[in-house]
């Protein structure tokens, strides 16, 4: 079977789906992009059902030298990524013929891009996933990060197609900023904080340490009060919980995140903000900002919503061209879905 030998693999890159959902009452985590919105939209991009796997990379891109005809998409931080040599263009469908060589130079914005493969990446499900969670040994290519020498075949390769080239509109892109602000939603924990220690964690701003991975971000600025000690019972940690032990410096819980833990949680970060969470590097800086658990319900409907406008005005400049075809989201609809999604 044809696929991709990767000639150099970068400072991390990992196979990822969207997670490992329904095991973590055994104590799996659920792992998954720490994107999901830039790896659902590189597998929209090249006709992909949107949970398909992807290469996720971190910081230092790999180098890829493709073994047939296919599309790829490349999504999230901005790694400046090379074509046998030339720029090639992100957010935007890019035809691949045998031989010819992905690779990436400095980082310009964010921490992690995604690499869709039409047709997707042929390894294992492991209890309904293809995402890689390196700790365990679990899933992906072998359980672990990807290596020079290792080969990965395509499920169903695809060739230059006579399709619609897909790109987005730049202008409506994620903007990756060093320093940004994200919406949570108090608790479970909060009445074991003082109203000192609250005021302390919405009216900071907080440095991401080197102790950034995908399993948590530690957070270093001021300390965060508790009222009677850190430790709880431990209970069942979601996707953005911010964990605060004792030395009063929170933790945001990312993909990788354990299952259970005994910290006191004092916030949650919202799914749609989780994005830029995960774009994020050492020395970037955030600040938190509470909304009602109503609010950040309907954050979450519009979110999916848009997401869903998206696929479909995908879907319709990705097929062949057909004169008896009608687009059913004009350009300007789009456009308008698109600056609403991050806002």
């Amino acid at each position: 079977m044809a696929g991709i030998k990767i000639i150099s693999p970068g400072m991390y890159t990992t196979i990822q789906d969207l997670g490992r959902f329904g095991f973590q009452k055994s104590g799996m985590p659920v792992a998954g992009a720490m994107d999901s919105f830039s790896l659902r939209i590189a597998n929209i991009i090249v006709g992909n059902n949107e949970d398909e796997a992807c290469l996720e990379i971190t910081l230092m891109g790999p180098k890829i030298e493709f073994e047939c005809n296919t599309i790829i998409a490349i999504t999230g931080a901005n790694l400046s990524p090379q074509v046998n040599g030339a720029d090639v263009d992100m957010w935007s469908s890019i035809d691949l013929k045998s031989g010819d060589v992905l690779s990436f130079g400095p980082i310009k914005t964010g921490c992690r891009s995604y690499i869709s493969i039409a047709g997707g990446i042929n390894v294992p499900f492991v209890m309904g996933s293809k995402s890689t969670y390196t700790r365990g040994h679990v899933g992906g290519f072998q359980g672990r990060p990807l290596k020079a020498g290792d080969e990965l075949n395509f499920i169903q390769p695809r060739q230059c197609r006579k399709y619609k080239a897909v790109k987005f509109p730049e202008k409506f892109l994620p903007d990756y900023m060093n320093a940004i602000t994200v919406r949570v939603v108090l608790g479970p924990q909060e009445d074991y904080f003082s109203e000192e220690g609250i005021n302390t964690f919405l009216n900071s701003e907080y440095n991401v340490t080197n102790e950034a991975d995908r399993m948590g971000y530690k957070l270093l600025g001021p300390e965060i009060a508790h009222k009677n000690g850190a430790d709880i019972i431990s209970d069942g940690i979601t996707l953005g919980a911010v964990q605060v032990p004792g030395h009063g410096s929170p933790i945001v819980m990312m993909a990788d995140r354990q299952t259970t833990g005994g910290y006191t949680k004092i916030a949650t970060v919202i799914t749609p903000d989780i994005n830029y969470m995960g774009q994020l590097k050492p020395g970037d800086k955030l600040r938190f900002k509470a909304i009602s658990i109503e609010e950040a319900q309907k954050m979450y409907r519009e979110y999916t919503s848009k997401l869903e406008n998206i696929k479909i005005y995908t879907e319709n400049v990705n097929i062949i061209s057909s004169r008896k075809f009608k687009v059913r989201v004009n350009s300007k609809e789009f456009e308008l879905l698109v600056q609403e999604i991050r806002g």
